[in-house]
C-alpha cells in the first residue's frame, strides 16, 4: 500500500471511529431508552445467479426465513421463523393460503436413484407442521403434513390427504385422499373423518389469519413497540370483575385488543 493508500485507509478509520463513538454516546445519553440494533448478514430474500424468488404482496415471510432462489409463495401464505425454501437446483411452487411452520425444510431434486428431476409442488390451504422436511415431492390443496414428517423425493400427497406426525414417507409413495399415514417408514393407518377434513381447512385459515399479526408486530417501529409496552403495564393488573362491582368501566386501547380472527373461540361480552 503507497503513501496514498495509507492516507485514504487512516481517513476511513478516523470517520468509522467517530461514527461508533458518536454511537456510544447517543445510547448513553437516552438513557432506559437505550436501544441497540445490531447488523445482521441474514437475507430473507436471496437470488440464486439468475433465479429470484417471487413472494405475493400478501403472503407473509418471517425475518429468520430464507426462501432463496426459483421459489414462488401465493397470496396470504406464511413462511415461519426457522424456515428454508431452497430453489436452486429447480422450482418450489406454494399456493395460496398455505403455511410452511417454524424451522421446516423445503428442497428440490436434480438428480436421484430414479433419475428424475423434481420440484417441489405445494398446493393451496396446506398445512406443514414444524420441523417437517419436504424434498422433492407433490402436495396437493387441504392436505396436512404434521410436525417433524419427512417427505422423500417422489413422494404425492392427494387433497385432504395426512401425514402424521414424525413419519418418514419414502420415495414415490402416493397418499390418497382422505387417508392418515404414518410411522417409519410410513404406511396407511385409517380414514380420515369428515370433522378432520374439515380441521384441516379451518388450521390453514387460522394461520393466516395469525400471519397478518405478525406480519403487523414485525412492521412496528420501536417507538410504537416501546408506548404498546406502557400500556400493557398500565392494564395488567385489571380486574372485570372488581370494576364491574365498583361500576367503573375501563376502555382497552385498541392497539392492546387482538383482532376476532385470531380468537375465533372469542365470544364477545354481553352488556
Amino acid at each position: 500500500m503507497g503513501t496514498l493508500g495509507k492516507a485514504i485507509y487512516s481517513v476511513g478509520f478516523w470517520i468509522r471511529e467517530t461514527g461508533q463513538a458518536l454511537d456510544r454516546l447517543g445510547c448513553r445519553l437516552q438513557g432506559n431508552y437505550y436501544f441497540q440494533e445490531q447488523l445482521s448478514r441474514h437475507r430473507t430474500l436471496m437470488n440464486v445467479f439468475d433465479k429470484a424468488p417471487a413472494v405475493d404482496r400478501d403472503a407473509f415471510v418471517a425475518p429468520s426465513a430464507s426462501i432463496i432462489g426459483d421459489v414462488q409463495v401465493g397470496r396470504s401464505s406464511s413462511i415461519w421463523y426457522g424456515c428454508v425454501l431452497r430453489g436452486d437446483v429447480n422450482s418450489i411452487s406454494i399456493g395460496s393460503g398455505t403455511n410452511i411452520q417454524d424451522n421446516s425444510l423445503v428442497h428440490v431434486a436434480k438428480s436421484n436413484l430414479s433419475g428424475k428431476v423434481l420440484p417441489t409442488i405445494i398446493g393451496s390451504n396446506v398445512t406443514v407442521g414444524h420441523s417437517a422436511v419436504l424434498h422433492g415431492c407433490t402436495v396437493e390443496d387441504e392436505a396436512f403434513v404434521g410436525m417433524g414428517a419427512t417427505l422423500l423425493d417422489g413422494v404425492y400427497v392427494e387433497k385432504h390427504g395426512m401425514v402424521a406426525a414424525g413419519a418418514l414417507v419414502r420415495q414415490n409413495t402416493r397418499i390418497p385422499c382422505g387417508e392418515v399415514w404414518g410411522g417409519n417408514p410410513a404406511k396407511f393407518l385409517r380414514k380420515l373423518t369428515e370433522e378432520e377434513i374439515a380441521f384441516i381447512s379451518q388450521s390453514a385459515l387460522n394461520y393466516s389469519n395469525l400471519a397478518q399479526v405478525h406480519a403487523a408486530e414485525n412492521a412496528k417501529s420501536f417507538d410504537e413497540i416501546e408506548f404498546e409496552k406502557v400500556l400493557r403495564k398500565k392494564f395488567a393488573r385489571r380486574d372485570e370483575e372488581y370494576d364491574s362491582m365498583l361500576g367503573v368501566v375501563r376502555e382497552t386501547p385498541p392497539e392492546l385488543i387482538l383482532p376476532d380472527n385470531v380468537l375465533p373461540d372469542k365470544v364477545p361480552k354481553t352488556a
